[in-house]
């Protein structure tokens, strides 16, 4: 038997194409995630080979990324949403926070929000003050919201997957 070594993108990408191919209710958005396939090529031809009501190409608007896919959770999907840097996930922090991570208690467990927000974070890119935050301890500290951060390929592959079984939000 042999085993394939992958790097963190093709191991994400690989777990991507996973989910699309299993569950007709996964779905992808984000800004440049389709045709492009996303800033760091990690959905790279998953819109070709699923089409765009799959794979969505949204506008730049972080706060409309949660807040769609919030709806679409709400609505029996199971969307996995992608901000390009976690600095700009600040600007949909009351959809993460007020509404995705505490709708199954304010709803006395008759909802739940099973997304995985994707986004990368922290330095190694030179991408200055804009492009290299680590916000992740924001919101280790919130009720209702998991946070993992895979240090490996094998880690991110992993997790991800699990992440998909998963019934509450997860960043």
């Amino acid at each position: 038997m042999t085993s394939k070594q992958l790097n963190m993108v093709q191991a994400i990408n690989s777990t991507l194409d996973y989910a699309l191919s299993k569950n007709d209710s996964v779905v992808l958005l984000g800004e440049d995630i389709g045709r492009a396939g996303g800033v760091f090529r990690v959905t790279e031809g998953l819109q070709a080979k699923y089409g765009s009501d799959r794979v969505i190409d949204t506008p730049l608007v972080e706060l409309g990324i949660v807040g769609m896919a919030i709806g679409m959770a709400l609505n029996g999907m199971r969307p996995i949403p992608e901000i390009q840097f976690q600095d700009f996930i600040f600007t949909a922090f009351d959809q993460i926070i007020n509404q995705a991570a505490k709708l199954r208690y304010r709803s006395g467990g008759q909802f739940n929000v099973p997304m995985i927000l994707r986004t990368p974070y922290g330095g190694g890119i030179k991408g200055g003050i804009y492009h290299s935050q680590s916000g992740e301890a924001y919101f280790a500290h919130t009720a209702g919201l998991t946070v993992i951060s895979p240090s490996s390929a094998y880690d991110a592959k992993g997790l991800l997957i699990s992440a998909l079984e998963y019934e509450d939000p997860i960043i």
